[in-house]
């Protein structure tokens, strides 16, 4: 019995096992949903700030829409590589880098997601207190109203776990969430677009950069938001139909537009903040000065939850594939708890650097994963091979290339140099079995 438990259990890894067709339900616009609320942030706005003064408006202007363009059209392409496997994240890394070796990038990557995802909760727990200070006196920006607004945002990310994935992002992201996001950033945009123009948009589109950050290190930084989110999207897509009519282009186009709207949008409302408030202020202070702020802040808010959803699920897939005698849930619930543990004692903002840090690994694994996997040419996660050096060594290397190029050469940014040239050398260097018939292919019948 307890033999046939294990076999039972290793047989349900449904993170390296190819999703059947009866449970792909996202059409195009519950692609385009997710992806648009995963791109909108109070991070990404944050980030967007340090754009100006480093670098002039226009070509902060710029590296907003050729870099979100850029990274979305990643996402969307590792989201068709999704779709078309029926893989999760864990899958395709096994595809690419054998079942042995590819639980050093899995591991990772459910790091980096526990670590996001406490940093979410407290983005949250500080927009929160800030609401509250502002709406009910100086009560919650104690310390004990620090871990009551951290327990409370806890609890509604248990509540979302406890439920199913699918239902959430059709029944409640799109339906619900995706109007009022977008209604906040439409109020929040005319706001300080408004005061842009009285104080001079002539002025504010001329404004020189004061050559602190070059061009392409501006592209690095806007590319930074989207790159993050390449070990996810496959958790995601891989819930998309493959029905005649294109399913798998609805799961590409939707990811693009839906991310790169998001990403552009909130890259330049960071830009126009920054460019209005007081110098010193934070950003969560000048969204709550503007007028209607206090309610755009909070509908910004719970739609960060998403943001801390979707790490913690996506954490749970890849811890699932490799510990699978439990399940997704139960694993979501478990590193929630633990991320809500974190949130409440470490010092997150200390850490961020660390975070960024550790993301600067997924720019290489996932340009060879696209060069190996990504022009159609799969194989899937069960294949013969435990590690593929091939694979593994230009990971590795590309990993060093990209804090050389950090180090040596930013004006050449890191992150386009180096995906470029893993996605080379991993195409070239295909074994012969991948560029010729798909197992893929086979495992479909």
């Amino acid at each position: 019995m307890a033999h046939d438990h294990i076999e039972s259990s290793a047989s349900a890894n449904e993170a390296l096992t190819p999703l059947p067709a009866s449970r792909r339900v996202f059409g195009w616009h519950d692609h385009a949903s997710l992806w648009f609320s995963l791109g909108v942030g109070l991070l990404v706005m944050q980030i967007g700030a340090y754009l100006v003064p480093a670098v002039g408006t226009r070509d902060a202007a710029l590296a907003i829409v050729l870099g979100s363009l850029l990274g979305a059209g990643l996402l969307a392409w590792t989201a068709r590589l999704g779709c078309e496997t029926g893989l999760a994240s864990a899958g395709l890394m096994h595809a690419t880098y054998g079942s042995a070796f590819a639980r050093l990038p899995v591991l990772l990557n459910i790091v980096q997601l526990v670590g996001w995802t406490t940093f979410e909760l407290v983005i949250m727990r500080e927009g929160t207190q800030a609401i509250g200070q502002q709406a009910f006196g100086p009560a919650l920006g104690t310390v004990w109203g620090g871990v009551l607004t951290t327990l409370l945002w806890g609890a509604v990310l248990l509540a979302l776990l406890a439920g199913s994935m699918v239902k959430l992002v059709r029944r409640f992201v799109s339906r619900f969430g995706l109007p009022l996001v977008v209604l906040s950033l439409l109020w929040l945009s005319w706001q300080f677009a408004t005061q842009l123009h009285a104080k001079g948009l002539d002025a504010f589109w001329a404004r020189p950069g004061n050559g602190s950050m070059g061009m392409f290190s501006a592209l690095d930084l806007v590319i930074a938001m989207p790159v993050s989110w390449l070990p996810l999207v496959a958790d995601y897509a891989r819930h998309g139909k493959r029905s005649a009519g294109g399913g798998l282009g609805s799961a590409f186009s939707g990811t693009w537009i839906g991310y790169a709207l998001a990403n552009i949008w909130c890259y330049a409302l960071g830009v126009m903040v920054v460019s209005v408030a007081e110098p010193g202020t934070s950003l969560v202070t000048a969204l709550l000065l503007a007028q209607g702020g206090l309610v755009a802040l909070g509908l910004i808010l719970i739609d960060e939850l998403d943001n801390a959803y979707g790490d913690v699920y996506s954490g749970s897939v890849s811890t699932h594939s490799l510990l699978p005698r439990w399940s997704v849930k139960r694993w979501g619930l478990l590193l929630a708890v633990l991320c809500i543990g974190l949130a409440l004692v470490l010092p997150m903002h200390t850490l961020e650097p660390f975070l960024l840090l550790l993301s600067s690994v997924f720019v290489p694994l996932y340009g060879v994963i696209l060069g190996r996997l990504g022009s159609g040419n799969a194989v899937t996660a069960g294949g013969a091979r435990t590690i593929d050096w091939g694979a593994a060594l230009i990971w590795l290397a590309g990993i060093a290339a990209y804090h050389a190029l950090a180090k040596w050469a930013p004006q050449f940014g890191s992150a386009l140099p180096t995906l470029a040239a893993t996605f080379v050398l991993a195409w070239i260097s295909r074994p012969a079995a991948a560029a010729g018939g798909s197992a893929l292919a086979q495992s479909r019948g």
